[in-house]
């Protein structure tokens, strides 16, 4: 009796420091991925996605097994290994997305090790892990990764439609013109978030069928099919709506609430081959447990453990509490390793902001300790200044990835409400947002991205693109903020002195821009 105690005592143990090296490991990814849910900078709903995985796993371990097949152990050893791995990567390159998706594989070994699978409301551990995935910033990565490619295949689908139904259809990359108005597929229009959302619903829809491994392929080109397809028929039903408003009663499909009702019905038609996939391959709820299940499962495995004739091989109580130990001990190591970022910018970029623009006298603005250190940890370089009342930001760098971004993730963070009303042309190519503070006060922004080979652009997606294809080129963000108030003969003069500043190039010939002082462009 002694010895059989002291054996369950060491495994008991084993499993407690097991857990423990896996808090460990997963304890910052954790803190990281909250806080890009409470970060407005992120724009994140990943909260909502936790919500659904939870209440998926609370539905499934709530109801009765159907089995008493034991948990496999050495799977849940192999995958804690796993994430170890991908956690000592995390770390070592500076990359938190990489540690969160450690949480992933956690979210999977947790699965495993309730039944999940064996249970009257079955859900399948792996799909529940890729639903949990989806609450990392997904759609921020795919933005800046694909977006760009992303523009151009939604663009040239919605060509080939328009072309097919009007004979005034002119298409100039991610631009189309129908009836002489203009339509851009900017950054917000690649169709990014329709995709994930497609996609999530795929995977919730693939934790409750349990596809085999050729239907769920099947399932997700199914799925992404769909949402090129929603995303394309979207564009279009706006450039008709843009063209041929009185086709729609003469509604803006770019106001609110149009703009979202239109979107929200081609994610819903999205759904529809999703649900006719699933209905296919459903795998009916396994059956209640029988004597037959238990005898299959419960015995051997007791006869396996208890068996007299195996305590001569049984193996000794102190070897799993020693593995323990040790992965515990490498999961402190691992957490503690220095970091150092593999998208380091190059540290001999200099800026030097002009003295005067548009006649109004530079006032430089210091960093803040935060941003000093920032660039002193990731290279790179920002300046500010202030002329009158407009201001000047300035960051350049060898490693967008790291450094560039869209305004509104900063100017959200800060606590202003940030509205993206599209991009202009005239007299440089142009991204401009609305930045309202907390007291009512709204500002303009305008920002451009340019590099040292030439390339000018209004958005992440594109630099990177281009950034990818020439890894060595340096790459510039040119910001300007004026108070929304300001009279458009000051706006523009200060503009031009900005162009001229920077050399700019300017696009006197670009297609015709929509009014921006109007309805905010929230095409996302």
């Amino acid at each position: 009796m002694t010895r059989g105690r002291t054996y369950d005592g060491g495994k008991l143990l084993a499993r407690i420091l097991f857990a423990v090296a896996a808090a460990v490991l997963a304890i910052e990814p954790a803190l990281w991925l909250g806080r890009t849910w409470r970060d407005p900078s992120y724009d994140s709903k990943g909260f909502l996605v936790f919500g659904i995985c939870a209440g998926l796993f609370g539905w499934s371990v709530s109801s009765q097994r159907v089995t008493a097949k034991p948990a496999n152990v050495r799977l849940a050893l192999a995958l804690l290994a796993a994430t170890a791995c991908i956690r000592l990567a995390g770390q070592v390159l500076a990359v938190n997305t990489i540690g969160a998706i450690a949480l992933v594989i956690d979210v999977y070994a947790i699965a495993l090790l309730s039944g999940l699978q064996h249970r009257a409301r079955a859900v399948s551990p792996g799909w529940l892990a890729i639903c949990f995935a989806f609450s990392l910033p997904l759609e921020r990565i795919v933005q800046r990764t694909i977006g760009y490619g992303l523009q151009h295949i939604s663009a040239d689908g919605a060509c080939l439609v328009l072309e097919g139904l009007f004979g005034d259809v002119v298409c100039s990359g991610i631009r189309i013109l129908l009836a002489g108005e203009d339509v851009l597929v900017d950054l917000p229009c690649s169709g990014a978030r329709a995709i994930l959302l497609l996609l999530l619903f795929f995977a919730v829809a693939a934790s409750l069928c349990r596809p085999r491994l050729h239907q769920a392929a099947s399932g997700f080109a199914l799925t992404l099919a769909a949402g090129l397809a929603t995303n394309v028929l979207r564009i279009v039903g706006l450039a008709i709506g843009i063209a041929f408003p009185e086709w729609l009663a003469g509604i803006d499909v770019m106001t609110q609430p149009w703009h979202d009702v239109i979107g929200l019905m081609l994610l819903a038609l999205g759904c529809v081959p999703i649900l006719i996939w699933a209905n296919t391959v459903r795998r009916p709820q396994q059956r209640p447990r029988t004597g037959s299940d238990l005898f299959r499962w419960t015995v051997p495995n007791r006869v396996l453990q208890d068996g007299w004739w195996l305590h001569g091989q049984r193996r000794n109580g102190k070897s799993p509490v020693l593995l323990a130990c040790g992965f515990l001990a490498l999961a402190l190591v691992i957490v503690n390793l220095p970091r150092k970022a593999i998208d380091v910018a190059k540290r001999d970029i200099s800026i030097a902001l002009p003295d005067r623009l548009a006649g109004l006298r530079a006032e430089p603005t210091p960093l803040s300790a935060r941003e000093k250190a920032y660039f002193v940890q990731f290279g790179g370089a920002a300046a500010k200044a202030d002329y009158g009342p407009n201001s000047l930001l300035v960051v350049r760098t060898s490693a967008p990835l790291r450094h560039l971004h869209a305004p509104d993730e900063c100017l959200r963070g800060l606590g202003l409400k940030v509205e993206y009303l599209g991009p202009s042309y005239r007299p440089v190519p142009t991204a401009v947002y609305r930045a309202t503070t907390a007291d009512g006060h709204a500002y303009r922004i305008d920002v451009t991205f340019i590099s040292d080979r030439g390339h000018v652009t209004t958005n992440v997606a594109e630099a990177v693109w281009h950034w990818l294809q020439a890894p060595g080129s340096v790459w510039s963000t040119v910001q300007r903020i004026s108070p929304w108030d300001t009279p458009d003969q000051a706006h523009a003069a200060f503009e031009h002195a900005v162009a001229a500043a920077f050399d700019l190039p300017t696009s006197p010939n670009a297609a015709k821009s929509a009014s921006l002082k109007g309805v905010p462009h929230n095409d996302r």
